[in-house]
């Protein structure tokens, strides 16, 4: 048996944690430069306002009280999702963080006596002791646990446990509706004449493979009950690291294109130290603007002299690849930087023998710059290309809440 656990709403779930006046209210969390509705409160869905609706649509109901809207605090966000996965790993013997607001678990051996019980034991811990509602589904199978999730958060407990026999539901659930189904199949599947997930699971197999391959097959066997998908080590350590953002403004600037790039290197090479990692090279890129969205990207390859983790020397390697993305006259939407060619300090490999490249290892300066940053807050030490002054090209969060999880000096007061 896996269990799905879902975060309700999780941006607006986080938003009211800390702000008791949004509940209740129809309250959305805006995208990246507070551009759309990326998700929703109940509240807000009901007067049928759809996801990601542009917020300049929706500005005047904000005006007159009828809306509220807050920016993505993602530290936040990760902060309070880091609180839950801590929760299920006491609870289950395995935990499989999905993504920020989703997990599957594998519940002990105890609770196979009564799923739901279990089910509903957890999701109340969770709603005490971090704030967050969660829906909880269980199934034989990852796909039927997601299935069971979505019922289970439309009924008054929260849990759903799939049973035996799932075939009415599945009929009553569109085949676009089912986890592992592409934007692009659909289509082929309507003419086949697969509507539902009932209609999937009893596809034969050869029609399967013709329209969506063995990733189709295997949706297709989690629904006949069949454990297809392979556990994933979500804890390991990641191919490549990254960071990008879009800008508050269009950047137009040699300056504003290399500060933004040095900041989010220096956010890229503290992801890669928290994985103990170093990166033997990165590929930065600059994205034009175009008014009707979109736009051309302008990138480099950059090799360091030898791996690192070290943002000085990543910040001197590229320096003269960036100055080649400039182009005088044109206005950028965004930044960003791709590390490549992750690998553990000692890690063997070939070197130059006649050059003077230093042995990969771990950067004890900067290990000394997270721990103060940590310590102080974040950003409290970084490097100087990153700017002293205001950035326009900073991303717009004009609406961004406080972090009282994770930020001393924005606690909450106490009257």
């Amino acid at each position: 048996m896996v269990g799905l656990v879902d975060g309700n709403n999780f941006f607006v779930s986080c938003e009211r944690v800390f702000n008791r006046r949004l509940v209740g209210r129809p309250v959305a969390v805006l995208s990246n430069n507070d551009g759309c509705c990326v998700s929703r409160s109940n509240e807000f869905k009901a007067l049928g306002i759809p996801m990601g609706t542009p917020y300049f649509q929706l500005k005047v109901r904000e005006a007159s009280g009828e809306l509220s809207f807050c920016s993505s605090n993602y530290e936040l966000y990760g902060d309070m999702s880091r609180r839950i996965i801590s929760i299920l790993r006491e609870e289950a013997v395995d935990v499989e963080q999905y993504s920020i607001d989703e997990a599957f678990i594998y519940p002990p051996t105890t609770a196979a006596d009564d799923y739901a019980a279990y089910g509903r034991r957890v999701r109340a811990k969770i709603l005490r002791w971090v704030g967050i509602p969660c829906g909880v589904g269980f199934a034989s199978t990852k796909t039927l646990a997601k299935i069971a999730n979505h019922i289970g958060k439309k009924t008054p407990e929260g849990v759903f446990l799939m049973p035996d026999d799932p075939t009415e539901i599945l009929a009553s659930l569109p085949v676009q509706e089912v986890w592992g189904v592409g934007r692009r199949l659909p289509v082929k599947l309507r003419a086949a004449r697969i509507l539902t997930a009932r209609h999937l699971r009893a596809a034969p197999d050869a029609t399967l493979r013709s329209i969506g391959g063995v990733t189709l097959l295997r949706t297709a066997m989690e629904l006949r009950g069949v454990s297809c998908h392979e556990e994933r080590d979500y804890d390991a350590d990641p191919d490549s690291i990254s960071c990008s953002r879009s800008f508050g403004e269009p950047a137009t600037t040699a300056e504003a294109l290399a500060e933004s790039l040095a900041a989010y290197t220096a956010q890229a090479a503290t992801k890669l130290r928290r994985h103990g990692l170093l990166a033997a090279g990165c590929n930065i890129y600059a994205q034009v603007f175009e008014s009707g969205g979109g736009g051309d990207y302008l990138g480099r390859t950059v090799v360091f002299p030898a791996p690192t983790d070290a943002t000085n020397e990543m910040l001197r390697a590229i320096r003269e690849e960036v100055d080649a993305l400039y182009v005088a006259g044109t206005r950028y939407r965004k930044t960003g930087i791709v590390f490549f060619g992750l690998e553990k300090p000692g890690t063997p490999r070939q070197t130059d023998l006649f050059g003077d490249t230093p042995p990969a290892e771990r950067s004890r300066l900067y290990a000394a710059v997270d721990a103060l940053n940590a310590r102080y807050g974040k950003g409290k030490v970084f490097s100087a290309a990153q700017g002293l002054g205001a950035k326009s090209w900073h991303m717009k969060r004009q609406r961004l809440s406080r972090r009282p999880t994770t930020r001393w000096d924005e606690l909450l007061t106490v009257r």
